[in-house]
């Protein structure tokens, strides 16, 4: 065995004296033994029940026989994915390949298939027929009822249809794979499992199912699978919720309700179980799982997430109610990091999906589950909201307390609007003074107030609120931090006006983003719904959806207006939109009115200033030769956990481009050389 992991392979589980493990689980992931990874998790709870676990990391999938390598298991197989879908593991939003996994050895790719739940399945009937089979993670979990599929650009069955698995479970899963597992023991019909968070195939409907559109209608009428997203989405409720039947050819998908969040106690003790925090050492001769050197002495304190922005998942998977860890478990694993090989003084984020969330928005939630047809932030905090900081400013004080500890950074994300609601407003300033390592990430997505709309996101005046607030905080501390502004391109409802908007304020407010992200279409989420019936499921109001790859390529380059390689697209975006304006030496010019050749004439700062001309014509005899710029923009960026999209000038300190030489777009600051750019830690289901 190697030291406390669990098997790898049939030697190291005749080393435990077992003749055959109860499970085998198949993971698309390499096998980590870190509580931020689903697998360990799950792995660890059925181990402490007292089940037999062998891992089957990574198997090849070209044959059934890696599939045999511990012969047939007492009970069944447990497949899942990994941490992340595995189309969105291997694509990129414009469905380029990517040449990295975060999540494999050494950070190649090429160690998973696509549709990793599916293939991994059909390669377990073909060796073992009819053995039970329960799927789970988040590929499974988004894609339970039939659903939009970016890449097929189709909508295909659930999951659990396509897989031919007996048990799909969705959600945390940690209640409901031990009852998963007692059923698949105990060899009773799949078909009568009543469990919270499973979904199982019946050919009748139970007494008390919400009927949807079937899998044959929604993929030929997309009103019809708008009206089908919209019961999903306000029956995602473990309290209110009711289970929901999807017909599929001649059977019944069957969702039960989903399951009721952790306790706190509970939390505690899945984080307190024996995890190695470690990948396995076969892949120390690859260089190890670079996933982990994000999460590594990271403490996850939370989850849920009330912030329920159209594009993220989380309520389809661990749902809008919050829960969270107790002070003294938190504080246990941080003295715990304190003692690891590698801890340098600083832990490196406590948070969650949302880091300053800690409990129920409101206290009924717990009750009678979250507002059906009301959010708990947008368009304006709810009056019900308790939003209140001191908890964590207490649970953050001790950990900067502890022995060993330098430094407690948040990394996860804030939700400003949330931070503004607390009106004690004493919760800025510790974060700005203790827990800002230089840089602080939000996202406040866009500033057109339809985009924001359908985003589900604050008017971009809650934002401009939060920042002045962030800026004098660090003015009054000495200090010169930074915020990292998330933006996103081409989501549904965003025209090219829109975008437009988005560049000139950035270039009002002086921001610089080194990446930006292009709205990206992945299961279960509201604005995959939109994206694909151009329906906003909410009121079945038509949506404007950006499809045509040219103008999502112009979208994008706004957001980079100032980068030499992007003028040309810049340009085409603004003179299709009639915004001729923005093209100049004005304040808000996007772009100067030309690329000067060398040698040509050029008109001086001075000159173009004191014309104060839109056009920048001002001083010239003749127009300068146009030529188009030398540099080639980066391709798309390859790899697995997303990273940053850049940072904003620091507060109270914008630049503005129209105060340097007119013929730089975005000033000294960017030479049109350099493409290399800052980074801090990917955001992760936001």
């Amino acid at each position: 065995m190697s030291n406390g992991f669990l098997p790898v392979n049939a030697k190291e589980a005749r080393a435990r004296g077992w003749d055959a493990p109860d499970f085998v689980y198949v993971t698309g992931d390499a096998y980590v033994d870190h509580p931020s990874f689903g697998l360990a998790i799950i792995s660890r709870v059925l181990e402490q029940a007292g089940w037999r676990v062998a891992m089957l990391p990574q198997p090849d999938w070209h044959s059934c026989e890696p599939f045999k390598a511990y012969g047939r298991p007492k009970v069944g197989f447990l497949v899942t994915a990994g941490v992340i879908d595995s189309m969105v593991n291997h694509y990129t939003a414009a469905k380029k390949k990517r040449s990295e996994d975060a999540y494999s050895p050494g950070g190649k790719a090429g160690h998973r298939p696509d549709r990793a739940t599916i293939v991994y399945c059909n390669r377990i009937r073909e060796a073992f027929g009819d053995i039970p089979i329960a799927i789970g993670g988040v590929e499974a979990s988004l894609r339970r009822f039939a659903h939009y599929d970016y890449w097929d650009d189709r909508v295909r069955n659930s999951m659990l249809v396509d897989s031919g698995a007996d048990v799909l479970m969705f959600g945390m899963g940690e209640r409901s794979v031990l009852k998963v597992a007692e059923w698949m023991a105990s060899g009773r019909d799949f078909a009568e499992m009543r469990v919270p968070g499973t979904c199982v195939m019946a050919a009748e409907v139970p007494e008390g199912f919400v009927e949807i559109p079937a899998w044959e209608v929604v993929a030929k009428d997309k009103r019809a699978y708008a009206e089908a997203f919209k019961v999903q989405y306000d029956q995602q409720d473990p309290v209110r919720g009711r289970p929901i039947a999807q017909k599929h050819g001649k059977k019944w998908m069957l969702q039960n309700r989903p399951d009721m969040p952790l306790t706190e106690k509970e939390l505690d003790a899945v984080y307190a179980l024996p995890y190695m925090r470690a990948w396995h050492p076969m892949y120390e001769k690859d260089g190890g799982i670079p996933a982990i050197e994000e999460v590594k002495f990271s403490i996850a304190s939370v989850r849920g997430c009330f912030g329920a922005c159209s594009f993220c998942a989380l309520t389809f998977h661990q749902g809008r109610i919050v829960t969270a860890r107790s002070k003294q478990s938190i504080v246990a694993e941080g003295r715990l990091l304190t003692k690891q090989p590698g801890f340098k003084g600083y832990i490196h984020d406590v948070g969650g999906p949302t880091a300053n969330f800690r409990r129920p928005a409101c206290d009924k939630q717990l009750k009678v589950g979250a507002c059906v047809h009301r959010q708990c932030l947008f368009p304006r905090p709810c009056p019900n909201l308790k939003a209140d900081h001191r908890e964590y400013i207490d649970i953050l004080r001790e950990l900067r307390g502890l022995p060993g500890v330098k430094k407690v950074f948040i990394r996860s994300g804030i939700r400003f609007d949330y931070l503004l609601a607390d009106k004690k407003n004493n919760f800025l300033r510790e974060l700005a003074e203790h827990h800002v390592s230089g840089q602080l990430k939000v996202a406040p997505e866009h500033v057109s107030p339809r985009v924001l709309h359908y985003l589900g996101k604050p008017e971009v005046e809650v934002y401009d609120e939060f920042v002045k607030r962030y800026r004098q905080v660090n003015e009054a501390l000495g200090l010169k931090q930074y915020l990292v502004p998330y933006f996103m391109s081409s989501h549904p409802g965003c025209t090219l006006d829109d975008a437009i908007a988005l560049a000139v304020y950035m270039k009002r407010t002086g921001q610089h983003p080194d990446q930006v992200q292009d709205f990206y279409p992945t299961p279960g989420t509201l604005s995959t719904a939109m994206f694909y019936t151009g329906l906003d499921p909410r009121d079945m109001t038509p949506v404007y959806v950006p499809r045509d790859p040219e103008e999502k390529a112009m979208q994008r380059a706004l957001m980079h207006y100032f980068k030499p390689y992007n003028r040309p697209l810049v340009l085409k975006a603004l003179r299709k939109a009639g915004r001729e304006d923005l093209i100049g030496w004005g304040p808000d010019c996007l772009i100067p009115p030309r690329v000067l050749a060398s040698g040509g004439p050029r008109v001086s700062t001075g000159a173009t200033k004191r014309a104060g001309s839109q056009s920048g014509s001002a001083g010239r005899s003749e127009p300068p030769r146009e030529i188009a710029p030398k540099e080639k923009g980066p391709g798309p960026r390859q790899g697995g956990a997303p990273k940053p999209r850049g940072r904003a000038e620091p507060p109270g300190k914008a630049r503005n481009a129209n105060d340097r030489r007119p013929d730089r777009p975005g000033g000294k600051r960017y030479d049109g050389k350099s493409t290399k750019h800052r980074t801090t830690k990917g955001r992760h289901g936001s």
